[in-house]
């Protein structure tokens, strides 16, 4: 999927204009962008709630979070979707323009990592995942695989999934040189898919077709916190729940201020019990009370 290819969910009114990108009181379709984790979910959110609401149309665009937070902060989108944290920075620019962002967590995604479903290795712990994407581990055999030069998929700096991973499974080190930066999920799937040699990673939407079974071709890691201790799959709600299962995070939406309208529609519909529903069967996870309370304290 190109996720730079605007994705219209709806609608058009005749008269609709968008001149030079700007963000006008007067228009009538919500422009969300950003994440390409979410873009497929926050797509499938969009076209349910529009059959409800058809005079209330929204377009869908992907790019990575960075993209999302940025057009948010430049007034081009009335929501942002990432799959990290806003950065201080943002944040500041953000203020800087009069605008106080608020959040939302809209689904929890138990990130996947994936090898080719040749590969016998089936758990790691994350400082050996780590260690791997700096380059610093380069054979499968040292890590119990066949005697083959380890393959690195992963994303593109702007993706918020790029972001987290390298904070949370390098410690905020390098990635390896020799990594190819996928534009999306997609891409590093079919790459892993075609590469018995290949390791990715992916939000957990990703690696499960619609029946809820792995898709073929790839395998999804069990992965451990250390050494000793016991590896849970991103599969498993209940590890991703109590944080056994440790590269799990939430997924984010921003508004700028307090949303209203059509927007602050949208938000409720996606974190109400038929939006949650939907996250569910797209292979997320719903949020669970504690997400809740935080999600009512900033429509506030």
């Amino acid at each position: 999927m190109n996720i730079r290819k605007l994705i219209l969910v709806g609608f058009i009114s005749l008269g609709l204009t968008l001149s030079g990108g700007a963000l006008q009181a007067q228009r009538k379709m919500t422009q969300v962008k950003g994440s390409d984790t979410m873009v497929n979910l926050v797509q499938i959110l969009a076209e349910s709630y529009m059959a409800k609401n058809p005079r209330s149309p929204l377009a869908v665009l992907g790019g990575g979070s960075g993209t999302g937070i940025a057009a948010l902060i430049n007034g081009t989108c009335d929501i942002a979707n990432h799959s990290r944290e806003m950065k201080d920075k943002e944040l500041q620019m953000a203020r800087d323009k009069g605008i106080e962002p608020r959040t939302f967590i809209i689904a929890v995604d138990g990130l996947s990592v994936i090898l080719n479903v040749s590969n016998p290795v089936s758990q790691l712990a994350m400082d050996q995942i780590g260690a791997i994407y700096r380059g610093e581990i380069r054979n499968w055999k040292e890590v119990g695989g066949p005697d083959k030069a380890i393959s690195l998929y992963g994303r593109q700096s702007n993706s918020g999934t790029y972001v987290f991973f390298q904070e949370h499974v390098l410690k905020n080190q390098n990635y390896s040189a020799d990594m190819m930066r996928m534009n999306g999920n997609a891409q590093i799937v079919e790459g892993v898919t075609q590469d018995r040699y290949g390791i990715g990673y992916v939000g957990v939407g990703y690696v499960v077709d619609a029946k809820g079974n792995v898709k073929k071709g790839i395998k999804i890691l069990n992965v451990s916190k250390d050494a000793n201790a016991k590896a849970f799959s991103p599969l498993n709600k209940a590890a991703v729940d109590s944080g056994d299962y440790p590269i799990a995070r939430p997924l984010f939406q921003s508004t700028a201020g307090v949303p209203q309208g059509a927007v602050l529609d949208f938000i409720q519909f996606e974190i109400g019990p038929e939006g949650q529903k939907i996250v569910e069967s797209e292979g997320f996870f719903p949020i669970g009370s504690s997400h809740q309370m935080e999600n009512k304290k900033n429509l506030k």
